[in-house]
């Protein structure tokens, strides 16, 4: 059965990409994990998007990554291009993000609960994704 207000975020990295799910009621995000890619985009995006189908949701929402000054860069296009093959087969609705910092709070978190650079480098993505996803589900509430 599908939760109609749950959604799934994506922080898209060169090497790693944080995933996240919101609660069924699209209120909270919680981190799911870290997928390390292997640098072959199709086989990428097919377990991104394979992951979420486990949960089902309503919406994927892709942290962009935009310039400190709103602009698009190569970044965006990067991610876009992620987004374009993960949707490729996708039946749901799919949304962006504007994510600046967004590592940047997750890693300053981190380093504030003490977390050592090792554990710190295997859940940043994860925790970006959560912080992307609670951002967008702010932004955007169930009415």
């Amino acid at each position: 059965m599908q939760n109609f207000f749950r959604y799934f975020a994506v922080d898209v990295g060169d090497k790693r990409v944080g995933l996240a799910v919101s609660d069924a009621l699209g209120i909270t995000a919680q981190g799911l994990e870290t997928y390390n890619r292997t640098g072959d985009l199709e086989k990428d995006a097919a377990y991104i998007r394979n992951a979420a189908r486990k949960y089902a949701p309503c919406r994927i929402v892709f942290g962009l990554p935009r310039n400190m000054d709103g602009s698009y860069g190569e970044a965006c296009d990067k991610v876009k291009a992620f987004a374009e093959a993960v949707c490729e087969g996708w039946d749901g609705e799919h949304d962006f993000y504007d994510e600046r910092l967004s590592t940047v709070v997750a890693e300053k978190a981190m380093y504030e609960a003490e977390f050592n650079w090792k554990k710190r480098r295997k859940v940043v993505d994860k925790m970006a994704a959560q912080i992307i996803l609670q951002g967008y589900l702010e932004l955007h509430p169930i009415k």
